[in-house]
């Protein structure tokens, strides 16, 4: 894509990802891609704003070619030091090294660990601005969201907010940068509730100040690392931002996730038992099966959802171990207070269902109900089932 101005002399000199099969080595992008947003303010002084991955050099240094000389490039804007962000900054650093790296002070030991880059660079305090001629930008310390050293920075003419890793999502831009000329809103909400909660979700408070602190700052443009920028209703990232967030402390909408795994069927079979009381008692279900669905996507159904239903056999002793996974995962990004149930098939004897009792206390989920049966399901045990999902529907309900 070529460069794109975004507001007077400051352009979009991003570039697309779709060849990364995991974001951060972990998160599956390989059908939505995802974008690495730089940004380019071409003014008296000059200053590039993010950076790419390394891999994407020879693209992005044309896109900053098509609208300046490199030789004459006064400042490099680290927002945050993340590879994602940064890949690039030794190339660059090579062809333009009279640039003046700005950063955090804690990035700057960051910087330095990552890429021995320890010269010529420079930490900006909290609220301090930098005249460039015509526009001026002011930094904002935005610290975990998501790493200690991230900061905004925020152009005060043109009111465009750089908001690095806040209010970005996956999905690489497909065509359109802008929310107004995009024809896919709903793959973009999506991917930005899927990015939050695989990467954003644990720093879930620092948000929740970030957007508080950004309350009395005018802003016309939102100008994320990765994503769609939002120039016609900037407040609408801004809003599920703050609505996501709010689940970590305060209950989601009613709704269930059903997680389930099964070995021969058994619990699968019941699982769909389970799934019919729960939706003929009119609560909304989100169905994952945990041994073929990886955890990027079935995070933010637990994230967005009140209630959790956790069917897995008992494997070995112990709770089947592609649910003790998924149930990590939650851990890990700090998925609490939710209410939960259980079910499951045994053969000779049990055991999933305390070690799903015992990770459960860990989360902090409460649990209403459990269900165990032997074998593989009877008529009676599927009545049972179904009426157990719609006993627990009832319940988050209430």
């Amino acid at each position: 894509m070529p460069a794109i101005e975004i507001r007077p002399d400051i352009h979009w000199i991003g570039v697309n990802d779709r060849t990364t099969d995991l974001f951060e080595g972990l998160w599956p992008i390989t059908q939505a891609g995802v974008s690495y947003n730089s940004y380019l303010v071409n003014d008296e002084r000059k200053a590039i704003i993010d950076l790419a991955k390394g891999f994407k050099a020879d693209e992005f240094l044309d896109q900053i070619a098509q609208v300046m000389d490199l030789a004459t490039l006064d400042y490099v804007v680290v927002n945050h030091v993340e590879p994602d962000h940064t890949g690039i900054l030794r190339t660059l650093r090579r062809i333009a090294p009279q640039a003046t790296i700005l950063c955090s002070e804690k990035a700057r030991a960051m910087l330095e660990g990552f890429y021995q880059i320890a010269e010529n660079v420079r930490t900006v305090a909290d609220g301090e601005t930098l005249s460039l001629g015509q526009h001026t930008l002011q930094f904002l310390s935005t610290p975990f969201l998501h790493w200690p050293e991230t900061m905004m920075t925020y152009e005060t003419t043109q009111q465009v907010l750089f908001s690095c890793d806040a209010f970005g999502g996956y999905g690489a831009l497909q065509g359109a940068i802008f929310d107004d000329e995009c024809l896919a809103p709903d793959f973009y909400a999506r991917e930005a509730l899927r990015y939050y909660v695989n990467i954003v979700a644990v720093f879930s408070r620092p948000v929740l100040k970030a957007i508080d602190q950004l309350k009395d700052v005018p802003v016309q443009v939102i100008a994320p690392s990765h994503g769609l920028i939002w120039r016609q209703n900037p407040g609408r990232i801004v809003e599920l931002y703050r609505q996501w967030a709010s689940y970590a402390t305060t209950p989601p909408p009613v709704g269930v996730a059903l997680i389930y795994g099964s070995m021969y069927g058994n619990s699968e079979e019941m699982m769909n038992a389970v799934a019919q009381g729960v939706s003929g008692a009119g609560v909304p279900v989100e169905i994952f099966d945990v041994a073929r669905t990886h955890s990027s996507y079935i995070l933010p159904a637990l994230w967005v959802n009140r209630g959790v239903i956790v069917g897995a056999p008992t494997y070995e002793g112990g709770l089947f171990p592609a649910m003790v996974h998924a149930l990590d995962m939650a851990e890990r990004k700090h998925i609490r207070n939710r209410k939960t149930a259980y079910f499951g098939s045994y053969g000779w004897g049990g055991g999933g269902r305390k070690e799903f009792e015992r990770l459960a206390e860990s989360l902090k989920w409460e649990v209403l109900d459990t269900f165990e049966f032997r074998g593989g399901p009877t008529e009676e045990d599927l009545e049972k089932a179904q009426e157990f999902g719609a006993q627990f529907a009832q319940a988050i309900r209430g």
